[in-house]
C-alpha cells in the first residue's frame, strides 16, 4: 500500500512539473491556423471552436488541469511566431522543411489531403495536367501546397495568393491563374461559392499536421509526442477527426515520421 501511495505521488508531481513546464502561466494557448477548417472553425452561432485540433488542446489542457485557450492565427508564420515567441505554448502548424528553426515539431498525428480547383472548362482534369508549359498554378502564400509546389513545379509558373478568397477569386476572373491549391474542405467550401469551377477527383500530397513547441524545451516535446500515441492509440483522435466532418483528412499511422514533408 505504501508503494503505491509513493508512486501516485511521483505521477502526480511528474505531472505538476510536466503542466508548469508546458502551461507556465497556468493556462494552455494552443495557437492555430484559422483559416484552415482541417484544423479547427469558429461555429458561426455560438462562437465555439470546434475540430480536431481544439479537441487535441482541450485533452491536453483536461490532462494537465489547465485550462485551454485558443489562439486564431491569419497564416503558418504567425502560428509559429506566436511559439517562438512565447505569446503561445504549442501550436498546430503543417510541418515543411523551410518552417524549422526557431521551434521544435511533433511527429505527425494528421494528414490533410491536397488538391485544386479549377474552373469547369479547364482542360486540366487531374493533378497529373498541373505541372505543365504555359499553366500558373496558385496557392495561399505560405501554405504548404504553396510550399511545396516551390520545391516540385517543373514547368507551370507559381503564383502565390495573399491567403484571402477573395484574391483566388480576382485571380481567376481576370484569368491570371489556371489552378488553385488547397486543402480538400477549403476548396469545397470556395467551390460552393464559385459557379463554374470543380475540384480534380484526386490528390497531389498529404500535409503532415503537427504540435509545435518551443525549440528549447525538448522534455516538453517528447511528452507531446507520447501525448499523440496515446491519442492515436486509443482512438480519440479518429473519433475528432470523424466528429469534424471534415472531407480529406485522416489519422496519420504510427511511425509516419516526425516533420516529414512528404
Amino acid at each position: 500500500m505504501r508503494f503505491k501511495t509513493v508512486l501516485v505521488l511521483i505521477l502526480l508531481n511528474a505531472s505538476a512539473a510536466f503542466a508548469s513546464d508546458i502551461a507556465p502561466t497556468g493556462t494552455l494557448r494552443a495557437a492555430y491556423l484559422a483559416n484552415n477548417p482541417a484544423q479547427a472553425v469558429r461555429d458561426p452561432a455560438s462562437g465555439e471552436i470546434r475540430g480536431a485540433s481544439a479537441d487535441l488542446a482541450h485533452e491536453l489542457g483536461r490532462r494537465i488541469n489547465a485550462p485551454v485557450t485558443l489562439i486564431p492565427s491569419t497564416s503558418p508564420q504567425a502560428v509559429i511566431d506566436a511559439v517562438s515567441k512565447g505569446d503561445a505554448d504549442i501550436g498546430f502548424v503543417a510541418y515543411a522543411p523551410s518552417r524549422t528553426g526557431t521551434v521544435a515539431f511533433s511527429q505527425t498525428y494528421m494528414l490533410v489531403r491536397q488538391s485544386f480547383l479549377v474552373p469547369e472548362n479547364s482542360p486540366i482534369h487531374s493533378v497529373a495536367d498541373i505541372d505543365q508549359p504555359g499553366r500558373r498554378i496558385s496557392g495561399g502564400k505560405g501554405d504548404s501546397i504553396t510550399l511545396f509546389l516551390a520545391r516540385t513545379l517543373k514547368q507551370a509558373k507559381l503564383i502565390e495568393t495573399d491567403n484571402t478568397p477573395a484574391d483566388t477569386k480576382q485571380k481567376f476572373a481576370k484569368e491570371e491563374i489556371d489552378a488553385f491549391g488547397a486543402n480538400r474542405q477549403r476548396l469545397t467550401n470556395m467551390a460552393a461559392e464559385m459557379p463554374g469551377y470543380r475540384l480534380l477527383p484526386d490528390n497531389i500530397f498529404d500535409v503532415p499536421q503537427t504540435i509545435i513547441v518551443p525549440k528549447d524545451k525538448p522534455e516538453v516535446l517528447a511528452e507531446i509526442n507520447r501525448f499523440i500515441d496515446d491519442m492515436r492509440g486509443s482512438g480519440f483522435l479518429a473519433a475528432a477527426i470523424e466528429r469534424s466532418h471534415i472531407p480529406g483528412v485522416e489519422v496519420a499511422p504510427a511511425g509516419y515520421g516526425y516533420g516529414k514533408a512528404d
